[in-house]
């Protein structure tokens, strides 16, 4: 049998309430089995709790305080665990923050701007500045490093969740930094496809009517949990869990799929605007 992992609750607050959780149910003698018993989550999602991976739903930090008569301490250090995972975050993009690093497949449409997942922090930085300009210098740095930290996501040692990303062409076309910034922005993205991390097609300008025209959609897919939908504008957000709504947005992304450029025409296209801000130029 393997040596067990001590949880080094030191690392962060989600690792010191899980560590602590950990403490607590070996105390009382309880496996992760006995522990989920009568809830409705399994033992693999109680031990990501336990190590720091994953939030602790309020239904199953009561289901534990009543199991473990911690007197209501799971419960009540819940909401300080979701603030600390979602630090440099808006609070209603922190379900969706967790769910991506458990997702099968992501499908993301982009009509107005590059995927936070996509971001340089360059990039990142000229969009929190543009829909944050009173925003202190700190809270500007904490954004953006929560933003690129994202992009983790796509390291060669993470389980890499299948991940297809359409954007607008426009979003080539509009100069959101310096050239040599915007080449190495879409650069960043073409490697990506290089490395063979992600998929991207690009909806030609000239497509005229499509599906998803009213704003972004994100679509996550588990293997263990009901698919999401994430919806998004300047300074709000919504995760739909409804499952005929989710169906009509995955329905209306395979049909945006089928209308965009297909990847390898896509992958030229960024790679050729990509060069062209390199030359400082505006690509055409």
């Amino acid at each position: 049998m393997p040596a067990r992992k001590d949880v080094d609750g030191s690392a962060s607050v989600p690792a010191f309430y899980g560590a602590e959780l950990r403490w607590k149910r070996e105390a009382a003698g309880l496996t992760l089995r006995e522990t989920v018993e009568g809830s409705y989550f399994g033992e693999t999602y109680l031990s990501e709790i336990e190590h720091g991976k994953r939030r602790m739903p309020v239904e199953l930090a009561c289901h534990v305080d009543r199991l473990l008569k911690t007197d209501g301490y799971f419960e009540r250090r819940c909401a300080d665990v979701r603030k600390a995972r979602r630090a440099g975050h808006a609070d209603y993009f922190g379900r969706i923050l967790e769910a991506e690093q458990h997702a099968d497949t992501i499908d993301e449409w982009a009509p107005t701007v590059l995927p936070g997942l996509l971001q340089t922090a360059p990039y990142a930085r000229a969009t929190v500045l543009a829909a944050h300009p009173g925003a202190t210098e700190e809270e500007v740095d904490e954004k953006v490093t929560a933003r690129v930290a994202r992009a983790r996501l796509f390291e060669d040692d993470h389980k890499t969740p299948e991940y297809w990303a359409i954007l607008h062409e426009s979003l080539l076309r509009q100069p959101m930094l310096p050239a040599e910034g915007m080449g190495e922005q879409l650069a960043s993205i073409a490697a990506l496809v290089g490395r063979r991390r992600i998929v991207v097609q690009i909806i030609p300008w000239k497509s005229g009517p499509h599906p998803l025209m009213y704003g972004p959609a994100l679509m996550l897919t588990f293997p263990d949990a009901p698919p999401l939908v994430y919806t998004e504008s300047s300074y709000s957000g919504a995760t739909i869990d409804d499952p005929g709504l989710v169906k009509k947005y995955h329905k209306a992304y395979d049909r945006l799929r089928a209308a965009a450029m297909p990847p390898e025409a896509s992958l030229a296209l960024i790679q050729a605007a990509a060069e062209d801000y390199r030359n400082g130029n505006q690509p055409d």
